[in-house]
């Protein structure tokens, strides 16, 4: 390890204004992954970052594949100390509906400290920390204390099938000690955190179709079955008016709560009543018997993501839709198989459609849930890194998002995860004037460096 005290843990204000510039470069580009018409933006978003490597000198490597490329990139290695692999994406979520932004999604803009965007937090910015950690180490002439490798993807949006495909083949090349990701958030406003769980997603569409065509409501209503009514009719009979999952064999393999992890949870700075009022809701709601943060994080959900039929334009049209469609998801926990949902969502659906309908389940991506190593001299290191960037010392806590691809890691390189999100819970998401606070955004690059340093000097082998 260098005997260097660089990189500092401040940056010059140029140095900054570079860092930001930068971002604002990057999130100009409308990558959105799920859109054909935006197929050239998001490779041009990788081409984009595999540029920023390359002139930082690492080694790269541009991976098509059936969708869009994968950016590898790596320093050299160090003998004798751990390798960390930094995952992260450069595909972001659509920006719909647009005329709930206060400024353009994609014309970045800076207003009261946070830069808007979309991908601000999700992940441009958030991966942009460490890159930036990273080429800025190399440039200042000394070696890195480890072997940092990178592998970001353009289709963690939409599932990221393409990169779990080619994931046993790059096994040898990603090799690591652990894989460093932050696409999460802190705890609270300045209380960081580190997440060690993750919950796991199924998602799908279901399709009722009636008549072969939209009917006139007076001369056929009451002889036809609706399928807005039975779809409506099949969403409420899967959950319950307490939030409450109906379906058969759903809770059949959820592994409960820790008695010592909830207790620990009780410890942190929760305010319920805070927390409805920041997502804009009079009061709270969920499965009895847990707290806000137990449901978000360690139980399973069914959301309806998305529900069409019949008429939307303006005044009224009379009809009895020939088809109606919901999207919905599944947030999973430990134990449970995306693959036994599927199977009995589908037999719910069977069980309870209503005569005269047909009924179609069409299962789109999923992955299991994830726990990580909280044990682990890793996460030690990035404890103290977290408290060096941040000036707070990070608590543990699991997020009720997920990401498909860090139960891959686990399973195909073997390795620890530590998930390290510097966003809030008001960053927006997948949401209209999404933000990301550059005060964070600087905080997360000083962690980034620490983080080398700290896990430099764990010892392998």
């Amino acid at each position: 390890m260098t005997d260097s005290n660089y990189p500092a843990n401040e940056d010059a204000p140029a140095q900054k204004q570079r860092h930001e510039t930068e971002l604002i470069q990057w999130l100009r580009i409308p990558s959105i992954s799920s859109y054909p018409d935006h197929k050239d933006d998001t490779r041009r978003a990788g081409q984009w970052l595999l540029d920023k490597f390359q002139r930082a000198g690492l080694a790269t490597q541009w991976l098509p594949t059936e969708g869009h490329p994968i950016v590898l990139a790596e320093t050299p290695p160090v003998p004798g100390a751990p390798v960390a692999l930094v995952y992260g994406h450069y595909d972001v979520q659509p920006a719909e509906p647009l005329e709930l932004w206060t400024t353009p999604p994609f014309e970045p803009t800076v207003r009261n400290g946070n830069l808007y965007a979309r991908g601000a937090t999700d992940d441009k910015g958030q991966l942009l920390t460490h890159v930036h950690s990273v080429c800025d180490w190399i440039a200042s002439g000394e070696s890195l204390p480890l072997q940092v490798k990178f592998l970001v993807e353009g289709e963690e949006e939409v599932g990221s099938q393409n990169l779990e495909a080619h994931l046993s083949d790059l096994a040898d090349q990603l090799a690591c000690d652990c894989v460093v990701i932050s696409d999460s958030g802190q705890y609270a406003d300045g209380q960081p955190a580190i997440t060690y769980g993750l919950r796991g997603i199924a998602t799908y569409e279901i399709e009722v179709q009636g008549p072969a065509m939209d009917l006139h409501s007076g001369s056929f209503g009451g002889a036809v079955a609706n399928p807005a009514v039975a779809i409506s009719h099949l969403i409420s009979s899967m959950v319950d008016e307490t939030g409450k999952i109906c379906i058969s064999g759903f809770y059949d393999d959820v592994r409960p709560i820790d008695a010592d992890e909830r207790e620990r949870w009780t410890q942190l700075p929760q305010d319920e009543s805070e927390f409805a009022k920041s997502v804009g809701v009079d009061q709270l709601f969920g499965e009895p018997g847990y707290t806000a943060d137990e449901r978000r994080w360690a139980r399973p959900t069914l959301e309806v993501n998305g529900l069409t039929s019949g008429h939307q334009g303006e005044g009224v049209k009379t009809i009895i839709p020939a088809v109606a469609k919901a999207k919905i998801s599944c947030r999973l926990v430990p134990d449970q198989d995306p693959g036994k949902i599927t199977a009995a969502i589908q037999a719910h659906l069977d069980a309870n459609k209503i005569p005269g309908t047909r009924v179609t389940l069409k299962a789109d991506h999923g992955a299991p849930a994830m726990l990580a190593n909280t044990d682990s001299p890793y996460m030690a290191a990035a404890a103290e890194a977290i408290r060096a960037g941040f000036g707070v010392s990070p608590v543990l806590i699991r997020e009720g998002g997920s990401i498909p691809i860090v139960a891959e890691f686990q399973k195909v390189l073997r390795c620890d995860c530590l998930l390290l999100g510097w966003g809030l819970s008001d960053d927006n998401a997948h949401s209209p004037d999404e933000k990301f606070r550059l005060a964070d955004f600087h905080r997360g690059i000083a962690a980034s460096r620490e983080l080398w340093k700290q896990l430099g000097e764990c010892r392998v082998g």
